[in-house]
């Protein structure tokens, strides 16, 4: 709604001023005559009066309140000097109020109130503008009107249509009234404008008005333009900033800016950085000298040339390998792996005349990445531990499982927000040494996505022949790996991709017997848990055959970590006992131990399920190591049908197909009637159904099992096997000899039979147990049955 158009008035049709008006109080505002103004009306009486008004001749006076918050009462509360004008529109919002636009007309004079409820009526009478036209006022119109349009032209938010009615108006009373509408004057001003009677002092207070509205606009363009100027002049204050810092440096006066870059430069020379390192640094520096502190830049450098300075480019904390101390070390640390240990010396030995003689022909010694693979808690981790200590290095566990984010390893780009270095690169900052034993855990259980593949970046990493260059993409220059040690550990190798597995020499860490759990549990577990629960050697006693009942009883592992927890627990026991001032040492008595560790979780499971025809113990390798498992078949009336249950893979399937077709094709050998398919269904089922079970080990088991169901003839109940069969009826040999032979162990297994070529593989058995179990070297199927079935029916 426009409220500055030009209104031509016929002066003939300007009805007449009555003696008495409504009068409508405004606040803030002055209506002039020949001009349209909006108005919101919202008071009650308000309301009342436009909606009288409006019905009848829509003849109103307006008047400006003298105070906004007050309510009008009589005389003194308002301007005596107010415009009657005309509404020429009004509307009703949906809030209640109204949108009414009026004209003004004429001026007018208050004398008084004739009434003020339900609204205002004032007696009133006309005060007309005086006008006498002259060549003065003629040129006053005119440098007002030029004023005008200069102000508008300043003054963004003014359209430019203003500029062209000022200039087309004529009237002077008109002209006076337009500007005075669209001028920023507050109300005593508005009001004496209105009240002022003569049209050419109306113009020449205007024309004041206008004079200081340009010089205001004006001095806010000119700060707008410096502030402009200043942003663009960046370098000059460059220039004059380094000028200053100069000044400042021959007073003895440094900025905290220039000390901080001076700091800088000082690290990066007292760094000694590779050549190309030293470049890029001293390039980013100098960068950083023009940027201005409260750039983004101006972090993101400083933050890079701080990583870059606290590397240790040229630290080194390793001492002289002394072999026999090294094999003291390994002793004192680990119970038995008397294999890895020896693969360790001669790593460290190799080592050691490679750092005394040098490379032999221009050939450098080679340094193998060691890959610990075995079963959770026997002591991956802690060997690491040892190797560090035997070299005098320091050492860093980074673990890799579940990682599937490629910049993980590599680092991000400095492009990216918070980007850092990769994990290999920050091992190496906080060891704060080049040559460090770093730990890579649980390489057998990374990942890969849409983020990368990590296994990939670690190709360079743990390549001798490249780690000497490995580049970090935030560095984004070489950094020299050769130096580190890098060793791996994984719980099965199958996941760990053939590149990455390639560049490893791996060491298989076995599960540990019943003794040598024995011997860890009192020379390192025992003093051990001792300590952290506060308590003295002399305040405890555990005897060997209390540790044996836990062993048998309360863990069935390969490791030795569920056996610490259960040490744990009868300490934390006997600390309680110790704390409510019990007499000691307490001694721990096996038959004592249900009131330690609660009822035992393990038994001999072989006498309970070997109990009938048709069930057979079988042995298996798991990455957690071996483990037993029984094989149940029966028979049912039926039409040749065979059922698999329990999990089993294809491979196991393959297996269960196969010995039912020996079984067949030598029914008469076996003593069982050749048609006994024809009318039969068996099933056989792999007990722990919701475990997956797969590989060809279990075949003999499974064979042996339908021999049993269709003979009648129970197998013996302290006996196990695995084997791989064929349709010919030979026993093929399997892995995992050790971890199966374990696994039986722990079972309360005597016997064993396993395939003749698995023979040599004994010698991984620890002499004891070769000792105490009896073990059975079969070529034939023939020969299993033999050996498995009693005699009897």
């Amino acid at each position: 709604m426009e409220i500055n158009q030009k209104i031509d008035i016929d002066t003939e049709k300007i009805p007449p001023v009555p003696a008495e008006l409504p009068l409508l109080p405004l606040k803030d505002t002055v209506v002039y005559p020949l001009t349209v103004y909006p108005l919101v009306i919202g008071k009650e009486k308000s309301i009342k009066l436009i909606n009288e008004v409006t019905v009848g001749d829509k003849i109103l006076g307006l008047t400006a309140q003298k105070k906004v918050d007050i309510e009008v009462t009589g005389l003194s509360d308002v301007y005596t000097v107010g415009t009657m004008a005309r509404i020429l529109q009004m509307v009703k919002v949906p809030d209640g109020t109204l949108r009414v636009l009026v004209q003004g007309i004429e001026r007018i004079s208050i004398s008084g109130f004739s009434q003020t409820d339900p609204y205002i009526r004032a007696h009133v009478k006309s005060l007309p503008d005086k006008l006498d036209k002259s060549v003065e006022l003629e040129g006053l119109m005119r440098g007002v009107s030029e004023m005008f349009q200069k102000m508008v032209s300043l003054t963004p938010n003014m359209p430019e249509e203003l500029s062209s009615a000022a200039l087309n108006i004529e009237e002077p009373r008109q002209l006076a009234y337009l500007i005075a509408t669209n001028i920023r004057l507050d109300l005593p001003q508005r009001q004496d404008i209105l009240e002022t009677p003569l049209v050419f002092d109306k113009l020449t207070k205007l024309m004041q008005y206008l004079n200081r509205e340009v010089e205001v606009l004006e001095l806010g363009r000119k700060i707008q333009g410096q502030a402009r100027d200043q942003m663009q002049k960046a370098e000059r204050e460059y220039l004059l900033r380094q000028q200053l810092s100069a000044i400042r440096k021959e007073l003895g006066e440094e900025s905290d800016e220039g000390s901080e870059i001076k700091n800088l430069r000082e690290k990066i020379d007292q760094a000694k950085l590779p050549p190309e390192a030293d470049k890029e640094a001293k390039r980013e520096l100098t960068r950083m000298e023009k940027l201005s502190a409260s750039s983004p830049e101006y972090s993101v450098i400083r933050t890079y040339l701080e990583w870059m300075t606290s590397l240790p480019w040229n630290t080194t904390t390793a001492i002289a390998i002394d072999i026999s101390k090294a094999k003291q070390t390994l002793d004192e640390d680990h119970y038995d792996l008397e294999k890895v240990k020896d693969r360790i010396l001669e790593y460290l030995a190799v080592k050691k005349l490679g750092d005394e003689r040098g490379p032999q022909d221009g050939v450098r010694t080679r340094e193998p990445i060691l890959c610990f693979v075995g079963p959770p808690g026997v002591g991956k981790t802690s060997l690491g531990q040892s190797i560090a200590r035997a070299q005098g290095r320091k050492f860093m566990r980074q673990s890799f499982g579940g990682l599937h984010d490629e910049a993980e390893i590599r680092g991000h780009r400095r492009t990216y927000i918070g980007a850092m270095p990769g994990r290999i690169i920050q091992a190496i900052k906080r060891v704060e040494t080049r040559d460090p034993v770093i730990m890579l855990d649980e390489v057998d259980k990374i990942g890969s996505d849409w983020r990368g593949d990590p296994s990939s970046a670690l190709l360079e990493v743990l390549d001798p022949e490249q780690n000497k260059d490995f580049r970090d993409n935030y560095l984004d220059v070489p950094f020299d790996l050769s130096k580190v040690m890098f060793i791996t550990t994984a719980n099965q190798l199958e996941t760990i991709p053939p590149p990455l597995l390639d560049r490893m020499e791996v060491i298989h860490l076995p599960g540990y017997t019943e003794q040598e759990k024995l011997n860890i549990a009192q020379k390192y577990l025992i003093p051990k848990e001792i300590r952290a629960n506060a308590l003295k050697p002399e305040e405890i006693v555990i005897p060997e055959d209390t540790l044996r009942g836990i062993i048998k009883d309360y863990t069935r592992e390969a490791g030795v970590r569920n056996l610490e927890r259960e040490i744990a627990n009868v300490c934390r026991k006997v600390a309680k006992a110790v704390a409510e001032a019990k007499p000691t040492p307490i001694t721990v008595k096996a038959e004592e131990l249900h009131d330690y560790l609660g009822r035992p979780r393990y038994f001999a499971e072989t006498a309970i399920m070997i109990d009938r025809r048709g069930v057979v113990t079988g042995l298996a390798w798991t990455p957690t190591g071996g483990d037993i498992l029984f094989v149940e078949a029966t028979q049912m009336p039926g039409n040749k049908q065979l059922t698999l249950t329990g999990q089993l893979g294809d491979v196991m399937k393959e297996s269960a197909q196969a010995a039912l077709s020996y079984v067949r094709s030598q029914a008469e050998t076996f003593g069982i009637k050749k048609d006994f398919f024809e009318k039969t269904d068996i099933h056989i089922h792999v007990p722990a159904g919701a475990i997956p079970k797969d590989g060809p080990s279990a075949g003999v088991t499974m064979t042996t099992a339908i021999v049993s169901m269709l003979t009648g003839k129970v197998v013996k109940h302290d006996l196990a096997m695995t084997g791989e069969i064929t349709l010919r009826g030979k026993v093929m040999p399997i892995g995992g000899v050790k971890e199966k032979v374990l696994a039986a162990k722990r079972a309360g297994i005597k016997t064993i039979i396993l395939p003749e070529k698995n023979k040599n593989d004994i010698e991984d058995v620890p002499e004891e147990l070769r000792k105490e179990m009896t073990f059975i070297f079969v070529d034939t199927i023939d020969q299993v049955i033999k050996a498995a079935l009693d005699s009897k029916a």
